[in-house]
């Protein structure tokens, strides 16, 4: 018996979750949030100081999407982990992912924060 296919709700949620995340890499490309002030800002490093591990992030994409990866790179290394990741968690998979691939995520993630704390 084949998978039930995806209704029409889903199907349109999956189309507006596409729709608005074009128009988000739209407005980094155009906007850069280093010079432009209605990006928001980082909560945490608002209230205490300290970077977060997608501090950057904003502006590491901007440079991203205009290809400079190197600069990219130097303002948050993890943006380069976590889209990757998350398109692997995200995407949809003839076969499950192992039970240990999103702790392994969230381990990367905490040891990043750990270190950009450091």
């Amino acid at each position: 018996m084949p998978p039930p296919s995806p209704s029409l709700r889903t199907k349109g949620a999956i189309a507006l979750l596409i729709v608005a995340s074009l128009a988000a890499l739209v407005l980094i490309f155009v906007f850069d949030p280093a010079t432009h002030s209605f990006y928001p800002a980082c909560p945490l490093h608002t209230l205490t100081g300290l970077e977060c591990p997608t501090c950057g992030a904003l502006r590491a994409a901007h440079l991203l999407l205009h290809g400079d990866i190197r600069a990219a790179f130097a303002l948050n290394p993890f943006l380069f982990f976590a889209v990757p990741c998350v398109a692997l968690l995200a995407l949809p998979r003839k076969t499950p992912l192992p039970r240990w691939m999103p702790w392994a995520a969230l381990a990367a993630l905490f040891l990043w924060f750990l270190w950009r704390i450091a």
